[in-house]
Formats: C-alpha cells, structure tokens, sequence
C-alpha cells in the first residue's frame, strides 16, 4: 500500500512513500539518500513518528532507492490504516498452502501405490509406451 512519508536520517529531511506495510515495518521506495543496513531512521506519517532501523537497501537508478526497514519503537496503527485482516490474510493464505502441500503428497501416494504397467492387474497407466518398446 502507498503511503506518503517523510523520512530523517541525521539533519536531512525528505520526502518518500511506502510500496508495502505490516505492523512491524514497510518497504520504502523514491528515496533519493544514500542509507546503510542497520542506520536508524525516524518516519514522520501526519502527526505521528517513529524510529525504524534500515534492514537492507536496493539502487533502482542512480539517484533512486527502495529500502526495508522495520520499527524500533513500535505504535499503534502508525501507518493510519488498518492491518487487521494482514493477520487474517497470512492464516487463510497458509491454510491454503497446506492444503495443496497436503493434496499433492496424497496424489504422489495414489500413484505410488498403482500397480506398475506390465504386471497382472488392471492399471491406470494401460497403454503408455515405456521406454523398452522405443529401441
């Protein structure tokens, strides 16, 4: 989610935006500051600030910047929008996850147990090639 920012790191003060949120940090893009891992900033939104510490850094252009960061000082709803269903989202989007996880594996082992082309018994593989019969 977008976000206008404004962002200090030592005396300057600039303009950027958020490209993503959660509760504990953002990404951040149209920085036009050289930042380093691990140096500390302070994130203005409205009236509210906090202290984030930079986790990594990526140059888009020569003059333009995104960087992760995540909160020192955590606040309520710093962000000024809500992230209620993030935690609902990540749940149902793991839930899904472990459904296909849990699907596949049973496919892989309903085909495992079909009786190999060749042998007696009916298969559900009748009539495929193998490679014996191309030479």
């Amino acid at each position: 989610m977008v976000v206008p920012v404004k962002f200090s790191v030592a005396t300057v003060s600039l303009l950027a935006h958020t490209l993503d949120i959660t509760r504990f940090g953002a990404r951040l893009g149209a920085l036009r500051a050289k930042l380093q891992p691990g140096t500390i900033i302070e994130l203005q939104r409205g009236q509210k600030k906090a202290k984030f510490r930079i986790v990594w850094v990526g140059q888009l252009a020569p003059a333009e910047m995104q960087a992760g960061v995540e909160s020192v000082d955590l606040q309520e709803n710093f962000w000024g929008v809500s992230l209620a269903d993030e935690s609902r989202e990540s749940k149902e989007d793991m839930q899904t996850f472990l459904s296909l996880l849990s699907d596949s594996s049973n496919t892989q082992a309903s085909a495992l147990q079909q009786k190999v082309p060749g042998k007696t018994g009916g298969t559900k593989f009748a009539g495929v090639v193998g490679p014996a019969a191309l030479k």
